[in-house]
């Protein structure tokens, strides 16, 4: 099983920014990609963004334009840089592969919560 462990979350007002990172256990970026998700309160997990091993991005439609993701193999690690933030944001932020997610491999996540 591969762990993931995500960091980078807080505390930030509407507007602001924050840089998420992910590091993997091994390499795993022999998969097709690498993507964010996110949990808000009482919702569904829902895809956010996914990177491709040749750096190809994909964005839902909440993140387009504010959020970036990017890989590092080298250092096993996926970013996500996150701008304007919305109060509608606030979430556990996971990192997975992608564009299916492994049930297996799920972190602990990291909060992202954005105030008003």
């Amino acid at each position: 099983q591969v762990r993931l462990v995500e960091s980078g979350g807080g505390l930030v007002q509407a507007g602001g920014s924050l840089n998420l990172s992910c590091v993997a256990s091994e390499n795993i970026f022999s998969t097709p990609a690498m993507g964010w998700y996110r949990q808000a309160p009482g919702k569904e997990r829902e895809y956010v963004a996914r990177v491709s091993w040749e750096g190809q991005t994909m964005y839902a439609d909440s993140a387009e334009g504010r959020f970036t993701i990017s890989r590092d193999d080298a250092k096993r690690t996926v970013f996500l840089q996150m701008t304007s933030l919305k109060p509608e944001d606030t979430a556990v932020y996971y990192c997975n592969v992608a564009p299916v997610p492994a049930a297996a491999d799920w972190g602990p996540g990291t909060q992202v919560t954005v105030s008003s």
